[in-house]
């Protein structure tokens, strides 16, 4: 976490909690979230270092610090069972932290981060149909190559059974 520009300090640091939505976190949208960073960067006159370049970097930064943690952990169940108390705090530390970044860079660069995932969304549902991809997990060019390899096998043994007289 850097020790200039900590962003999980940054939500609750610079806003008055009283009467403030979100503010303990419950209901926080994207759009509250950036206000905060906004106003917890324009307080420490931080906007100047806040190009999209050190935004990024920075938010680079984070994930690796978020990758240590499972570091040498080998594969990890959902909802960390085993994990202590102490090591999920640190954890949502620096998924906090990633996530700050951002959308601190989102703002940054004029990216309106709620519409742009979700056209991610529908991007990837044409990109990954249901009837084409589920429960696979090769990539969208891979699934349309054993598709259409399907198919043109299949197209292959309806000719060559045609061909045959239908055997």
């Amino acid at each position: 976490m850097s020790n200039t520009q900590t962003a999980a300090v940054a939500v609750g640091a610079s806003v008055n909690r009283e009467g403030m939505k979100g503010a303990l976190g419950e209901g926080l949208t994207l759009e509250e979230l950036k206000e905060k960073m906004a106003l917890f960067a324009k307080e420490r006159d931080w906007d100047q270092f806040h190009s999209p370049r050190n935004l990024l970097l920075a938010l680079v930064g984070e994930v690796g610090e978020l990758s240590e943690i499972f570091q040498w952990k080998g594969e990890v169940p959902i909802g960390l069972p085993d994990w202590e108390e102490q090591e999920k705090l640190h954890l949502g530390e620096e998924l906090s932290d990633v996530l700050l970044y951002l959308v601190r860079l989102s703002d940054i660069c004029g990216i309106d981060l709620s519409k742009a995932a979700l056209r991610k969304i529908e991007l990837n549902a044409i990109k990954y149909p249901i009837s084409l991809c589920k429960g696979s997990s090769q990539k969208h060019n891979q699934i349309k190559t054993s598709t259409e390899t399907a198919l043109n096998a299949a197209a292959t043994d309806a000719t060559t059974s045609n061909e045959n007289g239908g055997l």
